[in-house]
């Protein structure tokens, strides 16, 4: 008798094999599942930041009437 209790039950349907009958497996797949969603986001984020990164002081033509010493004509 005591075989018996230590064998896992085999469902012959599949669709009892969920949530509702195996919590182990579930909850396996939903932190497998938040790690690769936090990963995806991780990536994507620094993808993003890389694309968007600052490239350099642009050269810019400042005119000489808003110098802080004005150069007028």
């Amino acid at each position: 008798m005591d075989q018996a209790l230590d064998q896992p039950i085999e469902l012959k349907d599949p669709k009892l094999k969920d949530v509702a009958n195996s919590w182990v497996d579930t909850s396996a797949f939903i932190f497998y599942l938040y790690v690769l969603i936090t990963v995806c986001l991780i990536l994507g984020g620094s993808y993003a930041l890389w694309t968007h990164r600052y490239m350099g002081k642009p050269e810019v033509e400042v005119p000489g009437n808003t110098l802080y010493t004005p150069q007028y004509k």
